[in-house]
């Protein structure tokens, strides 16, 4: 069990038999009155998100996600067909179990499966991926007193912004939390 006062940003919990996962948290403590929790979640099954309020010291059952190995095979219609690496087993996913991971995945990239109880809830990324820029207008040289960038758009359709030197297939690297550019490679 997890008190209400515990949670933190990216905890996944059991409460009255729905899978929550924290998106937000926030402790207050109100003058002279008692402190509450509010906390925002997002329901795993369902992908509902709700704010709610709580003590500090209610209970949540802790979940345990098991995170595996996997590999992303092909695009089937809207599925996105992912393999566990250890079992060879294939599993079918929806844009909304993948979210904004549709826009940094490509063939035979590396990922890891979350699955609770069997069910698989969606992938996890590594923190960094490596994407070919399929178009971008040359750069120039001029004025860039401060850091220049330019758009551009890469194999997975993807638009960051890239310093003026990256140039048409060039391979970079992009930051899946943020979407942003880290660096040439």
């Amino acid at each position: 069990m997890i008190s209400a006062g515990e949670l933190r940003p990216g905890n996944t919990v059991e409460r009255q038999g729905e899978l929550l996962q924290v998106l937000e948290f926030a402790h207050n403590k109100q003058g002279r009155g008692t402190a509450i929790v509010r906390a925002k979640f997002k329901n795993l099954q369902t992908g509902a998100v709700t704010e709610e309020t709580f003590r500090p010291e209610e209970k949540f059952g802790r979940a345990r996600i098991e995170r595996s190995e996997a590999q992303y095979l092909y695009q089937d219609g809207d599925d996105y067909v992912v393999m566990d690496t250890t079992t060879y087993d294939q599993f079918p996913l929806t844009p909304a179990q993948l979210g904004d991971a549709r826009r940094f995945l490509k063939e035979n990239d590396n990922l890891f499966l979350l699955t609770y109880d069997g069910a698989v809830l969606g992938i996890d990324l590594p923190t960094s991926v490596e994407l070919e820029v399929t178009q971008t207008d040359p750069g120039f040289k001029g004025d860039t007193a401060n850091a220049a960038f330019k758009p551009a758009t890469l194999e997975t359709g993807l638009a960051v912004d890239v310093p003026l030197f990256v140039n048409e297939g060039d391979r970079i690297r992009v930051d899946t939390r943020t979407g942003k550019y880290v660096e040439r490679v």
